[in-house]
């Protein structure tokens, strides 16, 4: 390091984020179960969208995001003008950390959460503190117990990644009574479209003014690699994130083809009822070769080995054969290994060998 220049206090203890791998040197016909991506893709919808998107790219895109704003306010009966967008709802929390939080505060997530709650803490020279979950499951009593004076934010994935596993709405209201004054709720629901009937924790919003929601587009919609996200709050709290947001943060492209695709509800209901159809019997099917699962809410499962040292060799035996899957050490969850749910044929292929792997070991 630079002995003069230096980057802020926490910036040096923020390890980096390790993506989803996608391949594996020297073997083809990969399928990738490692980013919990949609294995449908996006709708025809949002493909046609972004197609027409190349007569304009020459042209600035819209500084407030009105057109996909109305359009999420629409589809999920929400006020326009209390929505947020950005690139992913990785950066929503990345303004919720800047704008919220600094040196000297802390920052609460649930131990086995997802990991860029950490990374933007730190980046703010913020305090990342870690509660414990109950078996892979969010303690609402841990984390009010875990709040002090010096707490300022507390993220909580409702599905949880990459547990799958998620509390009710009783829960998270009791959450959000009872935590002190000066802290914010971040409700993180990037997998709530796969939970029929959920809102993500939106009518707790509309009745509280310390609980936030984010989302995204990554999943269900099938448009990860565009990096839409937006996020859905009280006034005051909206109102000073957007003074920190870019005023070109999200493209003409995103945009648009993100309003078609949050439109097309037909799209997600199928995309829905496949992954929950798949999720039963990939589950099931681990279960009967002695892999067990918590109950998931999400579009993968996390399959739960004897010992981190056959994780690891399960790990390498898939991908081996093509098959890459999501180590989740360092969420804490060494003898772990999270699966996304593909489509049947992916589901099939990594359960055989699965099969495999274990009936090779007795």
């Amino acid at each position: 390091m630079h002995p003069t220049i230096r980057p802020q206090p926490g910036i040096l203890d923020i390890a980096l984020y390790q993506g989803g791998q996608s391949h594996v040197a020297g073997v083809s016909n990969v399928v990738k179960l490692s980013s919990n991506e949609n294995p449908f893709g996006a709708s025809d919808k949002a493909k046609d969208t972004f197609q027409r998107s190349v007569h304009t790219l020459h042209r600035y895109p819209s500084t407030d995001h009105a057109g996909l704003r109305q359009a999420i306010a629409d589809v999920y009966g929400l006020a326009a003008d209390r929505i947020i967008c950005g690139a992913g709802s990785d950066e929503i929390i990345t303004f919720l950390c800047q704008a919220y939080a600094g040196p000297g505060d802390e920052v609460i997530h649930t131990e086995h959460g997802f990991l860029m709650y950490a990374i933007s803490a730190r980046a703010v020279g913020a305090t990342p503190v870690s509660v414990p979950e109950r078996e892979r499951t969010t303690d609402v009593d841990a984390i009010l117990a875990a709040c002090t004076d010096r707490t300022r934010l507390v993220f909580l994935a409702n599905p949880n990644n990459p547990t799958g596993t998620m509390i009710g709405q009783g829960e998270i209201a009791r959450l959000a009574a009872g935590l002190p004054p000066q802290v914010l709720l971040v409700l993180d629901g990037a997998y709530s479209e796969y939970v029929a009937g959920y809102d993500g924790g939106a009518v707790l919003v509309d009745s509280r003014d310390n609980v936030v929601m984010t989302r995204t587009f990554s999943k269900i919609f099938g448009l990860g690699g565009l990096r839409i996200g937006w996020g859905y709050g009280p006034s005051h709290v909206i109102e000073v994130l957007n003074r920190v947001r870019g005023p070109f943060n999200l493209s003409t492209a995103a945009l648009d083809t993100a309003e078609a695709a949050v439109r097309d509800q037909d799209w997600v209901n199928k995309c829905r009822s496949e992954n929950t159809r798949m999720r039963a019997w990939l589950a099931e099917t681990l279960a009967e070769f002695g892999v067990p699962s918590d109950t998931s809410t999400a579009n993968f499962i996390l399959a739960r080995f004897q010992s981190p040292a056959e994780a690891e060799a399960c790990d390498t035996f898939l991908k081996e054969r093509g098959l890459i899957v999501r180590q989740v050490a360092g969420y804490g969850l060494p003898h772990c290994l999270r699966i996304t749910v593909g489509d049947e044929a992916s589901c099939r292929r990594v359960a055989h060998a699965i099969g495999q792997f274990k009936g090779a070991r007795e």
